[in-house]
């Protein structure tokens, strides 16, 4: 199943994008990013795609650099990471075994170091919305809504 998540505004990257896609959208099929551009192309393109509109920008999911939040199990703590907008967490805050085999579950990546993030045509599907405010709205994890704020 394809679905399209659209947003006000798409960024490729977080950081000094150079051209943000004003009413744009990414099409997931699968883990995988299948498109980027306008709502408008996407919908030309994959007629009879599930669309998913979201309130806000739209981009990479972020690397959660810090300790995973505390919570009362390590299920929880990856959750609340993702409820954060990150899919990934550094490998050296995620040294137990049972916060590894949870991050690993849920698709959660677990990176020995920082790397930037960027959506990409055929790249793995980690996508992050964002309101005004800096609240996360709703984070897709290798094409899976794995939070969204109610």
């Amino acid at each position: 199943m394809l679905t399209i998540h659209a947003a006000d505004e798409v960024r490729h990257v977080w950081d000094d994008d150079p051209e943000p896609i004003k009413d744009g959208a990414v099409a997931v099929q699968g883990g995988r990013v299948a498109g980027v551009g306008t709502l408008a192309e996407l919908e030309r393109r994959f007629p009879g795609a599930r669309v998913r509109r979201w309130p806000g920008v739209l981009g990479p999911a972020h690397l959660h650099e810090g300790p995973l939040p505390e919570a009362p199990s390590p299920r929880e703590r990856v959750h609340a990471v993702l409820k954060l907008g990150a899919v990934a967490v550094l490998a050296e805050h995620a040294g137990s075994p049972e916060l590894r085999a949870a991050a690993e579950r849920n698709d959660v990546l677990v990176l020995p170091r920082a790397r930037p993030t960027a959506i990409t045509e055929t790249g793995r599907a980690d996508l992050a919305v964002f309101d005004e405010s800096g609240a996360c709205i709703a984070t897709v994890c290798a094409g899976r809504l794995v939070h969204r704020r109610r």
